[in-house]
């Protein structure tokens, strides 16, 4: 009788839940640098990939733990292993252009 030892070889990442697009579905953006292969500057890139969350647990602004899995749709590769931190929100209010206006700095011009 022989044992076979499965190795898990499936990548794990850590990103931010960016949108809740449907139902047990998140996109979650990984954000990374590399080098720019001619000019050498670190550049700040990003991955958004959909993510499937089977309690659907997550909130925007939170951070995740994902695992490689097989395709659960179209898009879908990736599910949520656990929140590694939760987002803090505030309550949603209607935020009106005025608000806006006096919260943004602006020029003013000497007459």
């Amino acid at each position: 009788m022989s044992t076979h030892v499965r190795h898990n070889r499936r990548k794990t990442l850590i990103g931010f839940v960016t949108s809740r697009s449907g139902d047990k579905t998140v996109k979650v953006t990984i954000s990374y640098k590399s080098p720019h292969p001619f000019y050498h500057k670190v550049v700040n890139r990003q991955t958004v990939v959909h993510v499937h969350d089977e309690k659907n647990e997550t909130k925007t602004g939170d951070k995740v733990e994902l695992m490689e899995t097989r395709p659960l749709s179209r898009l879908k590769r990736w599910r949520i292993i656990s929140v590694v931190e939760r987002a803090i929100l505030a309550t949603a209010e209607a935020v009106t252009e005025q608000d806006v206006a006096a919260s943004v700095p602006t020029k003013i011009a000497k007459a």
